[in-house]
C-alpha cells in the first residue's frame, strides 16, 4: 500500500522535514532511518512511501526537523499518530494531510492521569475500517468521559442534516483521538460539518463544538484511495474540569493490618476512602529505600540510596504469606499489635521487626518465588538497577557503612566484579537474593495499588526528589553524572532563615546532556509504571541549584549553579569600591560579639577567634575558620551553651559580603540575605544603596534569560518522556523565568495561600490562582492549617479579618467551622486540582481530628536531622466508617464543582 505524507511547516535554511515511524519502511522508530520529505518552497513537504502490511495492522509515525543529518526538533509525540490499515488491499493509497503538532494548550488532559484514570475509556470501540474510497477524519477531544463520545454532524443526510440526534458517532479506539471513516460514495461536496458531544446513556447530543463550521472540498479520490484529515482539536463550552485529592505519606498510614508503619496494602485502603469521598488524587512522598545506618536518621525520605528501589518497610507482610512455624508467627502478631499501637512510627523497631520477618519468610518461600516465571520477567526487566542495589545493600551491611569510599573492596564500581558477587554460585548469593525477593514483592504490591486506583478513576501521584545521596548506588555506579565536591540545598526562605543544606551532590548537567539525559529518562519511565502524576521536588533545580561548599554547614555561603558571577570591575561599576579583605573575609567586630555570645564572649575570644592588626577587628583562628571545623569541635555536645556558641560561630563565618565563584576565584556572588548581617551594617549609606542595586540586579534580573535557556535544555525532553501529569514545586526564591518555562511546558504550579507568588500580597487568593495549578493549604514541610493558626497570632488576626472577612478577635484555635470555611474556599478556587493534606481534611471534624494539632506536623525543614515519623491517629477502617465526615467531604466536593 502507499502512504502519501503531506505537511506544511516553514523550515529554516539547511533544515528538512523527515517522517519517522513504526514500520521498517519508515525507519522502525530509529532516528537514523527517518525518511526525508521533499519541498519546492520550504513550506509544503511531501513524500510517497510504499509499505507492506504491518503485522499489527497499524502504523505509528511522527515528523521531525533534521539539520546536518540530526534531529533538532520533533513535534509533540506523547500520543503518536496512528493509522489503522488492517484489511486494506495492496493497492490502497492513504493521502495523509497533517499539521505540525505542538504541545497542546490543554496538554494535561492528554496525560495518563486523565486518559488512564480520571476520564479513562476502559471499553473502547474497534478501530475504523476503511471504505474503498473514503475520508478518514481524526480529531482530538480528551475531556470526554466514558459515558459520552464525539460525533460529527453536517449538511447532508450521511451526516444527519444538521440534526444532532442523527449525528454520526466516532470511535474512541485511540482515545483521546477520535476517528470516523466516511464513504465517499454516500457524500456530496462540499462538506460542511461540526463536532458534537453525545451522551451515550441518554442517546442525545448535549453540546456543539465551540468552532465555526468546518469545510471539506471534493478531494477527487481515485479507486482504493482514502483522504486522511488529521490534527483537528475540538473544544466545547462546558464547565472546566476540577478535582480534589489528599496528600499523605505512605509511612503515615495506619490500618488494623499494618505493622507500625503504613505500607502498600494500606495505600489500597486509602484509595478506597478517596473513592468513597469523591476525591480523585492520592499524593504521596518519595518511597525509595533510604537505609544507610539502620537508625531513625534514615527516616528522611528524600535521601535515598537508590532512585529505583523501594523502601523494604513499605512491604505489606501479610501479602508475603504466613510463617509455617506457629510460635514464630504468634510472636510476630504480638509485635505487630505493639508497634501498631504506638502514636508515631518507631522507625528502628519497625524495620528490625520487618527484617526479622523477611529473613524467615525468604528462607521459607524465597527459592520458590525466585524460580517463578513472574519473578524472572521482573528480574530481566530491572536487572540494570537491581543487581547494583542488592550488591550495595549487602556491602553496606558487611562493611558497616554506606560510604563506599571507605569499603576495603569494591570502592570503585566494576560491572564484572558485581556480576560475580551476584552470581547464584556466589557464597553470599542468599544475602544478595533477599533484596531481589523484597523488591519483587514491593513491585507487585505497589502495582496492585496502582491498578486499583486506575480501576476506580483515581490518580496516584508520586514525588521525584531533586537530589540523590552522595552515599548511594547511583553515586557509586555512575559518579560521572554528579559533582561530588559540592552540596545541594536551598537559599533562605520561609522554611529556614539560614537556608537548607541537603548534603546531596549536584548534577553534572554537561555530562548528562551528552547522552540525552538518559539517566533522567530511565528514572521517569520507571516511575510511570506506578504513577500517573508526579511532583517535581524543587523544580528550580532544573534551572539552577543552590550549591554550598563542602566546608559550610548552613546554606548562606552557597551560590547558584550555573550562574553569571561578577568581576571586580563590574562590582565597582555599581559605585562600590572593591575591598577584598572586607568583602570576602568574615567581618568580626568587638561591638557585636556580646550581642552574639552574651556570657560566653570571653571564652569565644580566647578559644575561637584572634585579634588582627586593625583595632577591635578579629579573625577566626585557622583551626576554626570553616563551619565544618566548628561542627567537628562541637560534635556530641548537645547542651544549650554549646549550641549557642556553635551557632554563633557559624554566623561569624558566614558574615561576608561576597562569596568567590566555585570555578573562577576572581569572580564573585553577593552573599544571599546579607542585609541582615553585621558586615552589611558596617557599610555607609551610599555603599548600602550601591550594594542593594547590585544585589537586586543579580538575584532578580541578571539570570532570567540564562536560566530559561538552562531549563529548556532539559525539561522539555524529560517532562515529555512519559505521559504522566507533571506538577512542579515552585516555592521559595522564584525567578521570573520559572513561570515562563512552566507555562510553555504546561507544568502545573503549586499555589499555597500563606506563600503567595505576588510579593504585594500577604495571603494568596484561591479564586485568582491559575487553572493550570495545584492548590493546597499546607505541605509536608509546613505546619498544618491548625498548627499555622496557632503560630503567629498577629498574622492569624489579619487573616481572620481580611481573608475570612470576620470581625472581632480571632479564636486562639482554628475551630472546625473555620477550618471548613478555609477548606471550602480552596475547593472553590480556580486550580484544576485541590490536594489537601489528610490532617487538613480531618480538621473540619471536631470529633475526629487529632486533639493535639502540634502532633500533626510531618517535617521541620530548618532541622536537617528531623525525625520523620508522623502517623495518622485514626485507622483507615475508622476513617471508612466516619460517615459524618465522609458525607461532609463528599458534599463539599460536589457543591464546589470538583466531582467531575
Amino acid at each position: 500500500m502507499t502512504l502519501s505524507f503531506n505537511i506544511e511547516y516553514r523550515t529554516n535554511w539547511g533544515e528538512e522535514i523527515r517522517v519517522l515511524g513504526s514500520v521498517p519502511e519508515l525507519g522502525e522508530n530509529r532516528s537514523e532511518g527517518a525518511i526525508p520529505l521533499s519541498t519546492v518552497d520550504g513550506i509544503h513537504w511531501t513524500a510517497e512511501i510504499e509499505i507492506r502490511m504491518p503485522e499489527n495492522g497499524s502504523v505509528q509515525y511522527g515528523y521531525h526537523v533534521y539539520r546536518e543529518g540530526k534531529s533538532v526538533r520533533a513535534e509533540w509525540n506523547s500520543l503518536p499518530r496512528v493509522l489503522h490499515v488492517s484489511g486494506a488491499v495492496a493497492e490502497k493509497v492513504y493521502n495523509l494531510y497533517d499539521c505540525w503538532k505542538d504541545l497542546p494548550e490543554q496538554q494535561y488532559f492528554y496525560t495518563s492521569a486523565f486518559t488512564e484514570s480520571l476520564l479513562a475509556h476502559r471499553e473502547r470501540q474497534a478501530a475504523v475500517t476503511s471504505h474503498e474510497r473514503s475520508i478518514l477524519i481524526k480529531a482530538y477531544a480528551p475531556c470526554i468521559d466514558a459515558d459520552h463520545c464525539l460525533g460529527i454532524c453536517g449538511n447532508q443526510k450521511a451526516l444527519g442534516n444538521w440534526d444532532p440526534d442523527k449525528a454520526i458517532l466516532m470511535t474512541d479506539a485511540d482515545f483521546p483521538e477520535w476517528q470516523i471513516d466516511l464513504d465517499v460514495e454516500k457524500l456530496t461536496f462540499p462538506l460542511e460539518y461540526k463536532f458534537i458531544l453525545y451522551n451515550k446513556k441518554e442517546q442525545r447530543a448535549v453540546a456543539w463544538e465551540n468552532n465555526p463550521n468546518r469545510y471539506q472540498a471534493n478531494p477527487k479520490l481515485g479507486p482504493c484511495e482514502t483522504l486522511v484529515v488529521g490534527d483537528r482539536y475540538v473544544y466545547f463550552n462546558l464547565p472546566a474540569w476540577k478535582g480534589a485529592g489528599v496528600a499523605v505519606p505512605v509511612f503515615s498510614l495506619r490500618s488494623e493490618q499494618s505493622f507500625g508503619v503504613g505500607d502498600f496494602g494500606d495505600l489500597k485502603r486509602m484509595i478506597d476512602w478517596v473513592v468513597k469521598t469523591s476525591q480523585k488524587v492520592v499524593q504521596i512522598l518519595p518511597i525509595n529505600d533510604t537505609t544507610m545506618t539502620h537508625t531513625w536518621v534514615d527516616s528522611y525520605p528524600y535521601n535515598s540510596i537508590s532512585i529505583y528501589a523501594f523502601h523494604p518497610m513499605y512491604t505489606d507482610l501479610k501479602q508475603l504469606g504466613s510463617l509455617e512455624d506457629a510460635g514464630l508467627m504468634a510472636d510476630f502478631e504480638r509485635r505487630q499489635k505493639e508497634l501498631n499501637a504506638l502514636p508515631a512510627v518507631d522507625y528502628e523497631a519497625v524495620n528490625r521487626a520487618k527484617w526479622d520477618y523477611f529473613r524467615l519468610i525468604f528462607k521459607q518461600e524465597g527459592e520458590k518465588v525466585l524460580a517463578s516465571d513472574e519473578f524472572k520477567c521482573f528480574f530481566e526487566a530491572n536487572r540494570e538497577w537491581l543487581l547494583p542495589y542488592a550488591a550495595f545493600s549487602y556491602l553496606r551491611d558487611t562493611y558497616g557503612t554506606p560510604n563506599f569510599r571507605e569499603w576495603p573492596r569494591y570502592q570503585v564500581y566494576k560491572a564484572d566484579e558485581i556480576e560475580a558477587l551476584c552470581d547464584p554460585a556466589s557464597e553470599v548469593y542468599a544475602s544478595i537474593a533477599i533484596y531481589y525477593y523484597i523488591q519483587f514483592n514491593l513491585h507487585k504490591q505497589l502495582l496492585a495499588a496502582t491498578e486499583h486506583a486506575r480501576a476506580h478513576g483515581v490518580v496516584l501521584k508520586g514525588d521525584i526528589p531533586i537530589g540523590i545521596s552522595r552515599n548511594s548506588v547511583e553515586a557509586w555506579k555512575e559518579p560521572h553524572y554528579f559533582n561530588l565536591n559540592g552540596q545541594a540545598g536551598a537559599p533562605p526562605d520561609d522554611f529556614s532563615v539560614n537556608g537548607q543544606n541537603w548534603g546531596f551532590p549536584t548534577y553534572n548537567w554537561d555530562v548528562m546532556e551528552k547522552d540525552g539525559y538518559a539517566w533522567w529518562m530511565k528514572r521517569f519511565r520507571k516511575m510511570s509504571e506506578y504513577f500517573d502524576a508526579y511532583r517535581i521536588d524543587h523544580i528550580l533545580g532544573f534551572f539552577r541549584i543552590w550549591e554550598i561548599p563542602m566546608h559550610a554547614v548552613h546554606g548562606l555561603l552557597g551560590q547558584f549553579v550555573p550562574a553569571l558571577p561578577m568581576s571586580r570591575e563590574e562590582i565597582e561599576s555599581y559605585g562600590l569600591p572593591f575591598r577584598e579583605d572586607f568583602f570576602l573575609k568574615p567581618y568580626i567586630h568587638e561591638y557585636f560579639l556580646g550581642q552574639v555570645f552574651g556570657p560566653h564572649t570571653d571564652y569565644v575570644k580566647q578559644t575561637f577567634i584572634e585579634p588582627t592588626d586593625t583595632f577591635e577587628i578579629y579573625r577566626m583562628r585557622p583551626e576554626f575558620d570553616t563551619q565544618r571545623k566548628v561542627e567537628a569541635y562541637f560534635a556530641g555536645k548537645t547542651d544549650a551553651d554549646s549550641i549557642w556558641i556553635r551557632d554563633g560561630l557559624y554566623s561569624l563565618i558566614s558574615d561576608v559580603l561576597f562569596v568567590p565563584d566555585r570555578s573562577d576565584p576572581y569572580k564573585y556572588h553577593p552573599r544571599i540575605g546579607v542585609q541582615h548581617d553585621f558586615v552589611y551594617r558596617a557599610l555607609n549609606d551610599w555603599e548600602k544603596a550601591a550594594f542593594n542595586r547590585l544585589y537586586d540586579q543579580y538575584y532578580y534580573r541578571r539570570h532570567n534569560e540564562f536560566w530559561h535557556q538552562q531549563a529548556m535544555k532539559k525539561l522539555p525532553q524529560l517532562t515529555q518522556s512519559t505521559r504522566m501529569l507533571v506538577c512542579g514545586e515552585d516555592l521559595g526564591m522564584i525567578p521570573d523565568c520559572v513561570a515562563w518555562v512552566m507555562n510553555d511546558l504546561r507544568i502545573l504550579s503549586l499555589e499555597i495561600q500563606r506563600m503567595p507568588k505576588d510579593p504585594a500580597q500577604e495571603f494568596g487568593r484561591p479564586d485568582w490562582y491559575p487553572y493550570r495549578s495545584v492548590c493546597t493549604i499546607s505541605t509536608h514541610d509546613m505546619s498544618t492549617l491548625r498548627g499555622w493558626w496557632e503560630e503567629n497570632s498577629q498574622q492569624t488576626q489579619r487573616y481572620f479579618n481580611s481573608v475570612l472577612g470576620r470581625y472581632g478577635t480571632a479564636p486562639a484555635e482554628a475551630t472546625p467551622e473555620i477550618c471548613e470555611e478555609i477548606v471550602c474556599n480552596h475547593l472553590y478556587g480556580n486550580s484544576i486540582l485541590c490536594i489537601l493534606s489528610l490532617q487538613d481534611w480531618l480538621s473540619i471534624d471536631g470529633k475526629l481530628r487529632n486533639p493535639n494539632a502540634q502532633e500533626e506536623r510531618i517535617n521541620v525543614p530548618a532541622n536537617p536531622r528531623h525525625y520523620w515519623r508522623y502517623r495518622m491517629h485514626l485507622t483507615l477502617e475508622q476513617l471508612m466508617q466516619a460517615d459524618g465526615l465522609n458525607e461532609k467531604i463528599k458534599s463539599l466536593i460536589a457543591n464546589t464543582g470538583r466531582n467531575c
